[in-house]
């Protein structure tokens, strides 16, 4: 009798060990969060989007479907940011952790620098303007690229290109490609960054995909969302 008391002790305390294990792996895998950052200007903030959610929130919820944990976003797109604007962001404290402790990074910046060096809209371009407005882009760009990965060595970068918000005028279009081209150059020189292009997205200027000149729709963010899941695997 002694003995089967001393067994069944046993067996309990086994049973006991086990269950708070497995109860402790369980919590720290529910406990396992991954974060992005993502950065750029009022496409990656969201405008247009009648639901608030943008290409950024429709990730975080497609996400958070597929992992374990939760997923966090810091979304730190500012409407009518500009490359010089971001660069400056980099160093804001808040910003700053964040990217130290980021899984994924997202930047979608660039559309303000084109309109801008270009006088203010794209009703008509001027060559001279906007290449000097490419120089000063691409210059921000390599700096940003590079105080990223020297605070975060192994985070994915997913760089995204700009689009051609009036599909219809082959001029802007291959003042378009040329800074993708360009930046799809820059991106290559820095590892574990990904360029993604969102140009011929929206092949025509329509109300289902552009809620103004520029900005998408919830449809439209949908696209971009979509180009993002299919270009890199989570």
């Amino acid at each position: 009798m002694k003995k089967l008391l001393i067994t069944i002790t046993i067996i309990l305390v086994i049973l006991a060990a086990l269950t708070y294990f497995l109860g402790q792996n369980q919590k720290e895998k529910a406990e396992e969060q991954e974060e992005l950052v993502a950065l750029g200007d009022s496409l990656t903030y969201g405008v247009g989007d009648k639901t608030g959610n943008g290409y950024v929130g429709d990730l975080q919820t497609l996400l958070s479907k597929n992992h374990e944990g939760p997923v966090t976003v810091h979304n730190y797109g500012i409407p009518g940011q500009q490359s010089d604007g971001l660069l400056q962001q980099l160093d804001k404290e808040n910003v700053s952790k964040n990217i130290e402790d980021a899984d994924y990074f997202i930047i979608f910046i660039g559309t303000n620098d084109l309109i801008n060096s270009n006088g203010g809209d794209l009703a008509k371009v001027y060559d001279k303007r906007i290449e000097q407005g490419k120089k000063d882009y691409e210059n921000n760009v390599k700096e940003i690229l590079t105080i990223i990965r020297d605070r975060n060595a192994d985070a994915p970068i997913l760089f995204l290109g700009l689009y051609n918000p009036f599909p219809s005028s082959e001029e802007l279009e291959q003042v378009v490609r040329d800074w993708n081209n360009h930046s799809q150059h820059i991106v290559s020189d820095y590892s574990r960054t990904k360029f993604i292009e969102t140009n011929g997205l929206f092949d025509k200027k329509s109300d289902k995909y552009f809620s103004d000149e520029l900005h998408p729709t919830e449809e439209g963010y949908q696209l971009i969302t979509k180009k993002i899941l299919k270009e890199y695997d989570f």
